[in-house]
């Protein structure tokens, strides 16, 4: 079960814990290769050559890591400390001579150095921000921190797979090291799920010690997000589904959106 799609991703508004140590043994199998494809696609459709790109919502630098490969200037900004600890670790043995500026800083009051040519932010990222107003801060703290021109791209859980697929549902997974047990709660009136995250983790020996996180997400409709990108001042340029650029429809689970910040005349 190890999938995006299922395991919380890194930016959720309170530090990952435990978690940050076992992210990515448990996200080992997630789309990061899907991700890069899809942004490339997107960069050679609207004909933006970035050189600086920064990630939101970066987690422990894996995807950073493939933009690395595009010769890119990346800035790397995450809530919490611990995975950013262990992303700092990675890129230095990983990429030693590239450049990536690593930043603890809530993506709401987001406050780059300096303009970049895009901004990404992938694995639902902005699920985890439950409240309406945090979504538009957000919008409009992206949108001052492009330059002209520059292209905001971001995936969410749509509302059909917070209530159809999380919903209710109770995951389980077990192997040598890690083990758990992942209940979820829904909410209909706010379409928010709860991920109650119980992990038995092998430690010392036969030894397994428990810890337990949780974390929320909240679906919004593409029409919302639409209008919340277009208050900020974004050009809609394409709402899709699934790693495509096709509709999204009833049954998608996964919503990729881009905006341009309109060029100077």
């Amino acid at each position: 079960m190890k999938d995006c799609g299922k395991m919380p991703s890194s930016q959720q508004l309170t530090s990952y814990h435990k978690l940050a140590e076992l992210y990515d043994y448990l996200m080992e199998d997630a789309p990061y290769e899907d991700w890069m494809v899809f942004t490339r696609k997107a960069w050679e459709r609207y004909g933006v050559h970035p050189k600086k790109v920064a990630d939101l919502g970066c987690g422990t630098g894996t995807f950073i890591r493939y933009l690395l490969e595009h010769e890119l200037d990346v800035f790397g900004v995450d809530l919490s400390s611990g995975m950013l600890q262990v992303a700092k670790e990675k890129l230095r043995r990983s990429h030693p001579a590239k450049k990536v500026k690593l930043s603890c800083q809530d993506i709401r009051q987001l406050n780059l150095e300096e303009p970049v040519d895009c901004i990404l932010s992938f694995c639902d990222t902005l699920n985890y921000i439950t409240e309406e107003k945090g979504i538009r801060d957000v919008f409009n703290q992206v949108y001052e921190a492009l330059k002209p021109g520059g292209l905001f791209i971001f995936d969410v859980h749509t509302p059909f797979k917070i209530a159809e697929i999380f919903g209710n549902e109770v995951f389980i997974e077990t192997d040598e090291r890690v083990s758990y047990i992942w209940e979820c709660e829904y909410t209909a009136e706010r379409n928010e799920v709860a991920h109650n995250l119980t992990f038995f983790v092998q430690e010392e020996g036969e030894v397994y010690h428990r810890y337990g996180e949780c974390h929320h997400q909240r679906g919004y409709s593409m029409q919302t997000l639409q209008s919340w990108l277009e208050e900020a001042g974004f050009i809609k340029l394409s709402i899709s589904s699934d790693f495509t650029f096709d509709p999204v429809n009833e049954e998608s689970e996964r919503a990729f959106f881009i905006g341009m910040r309109p060029p100077l005349p």
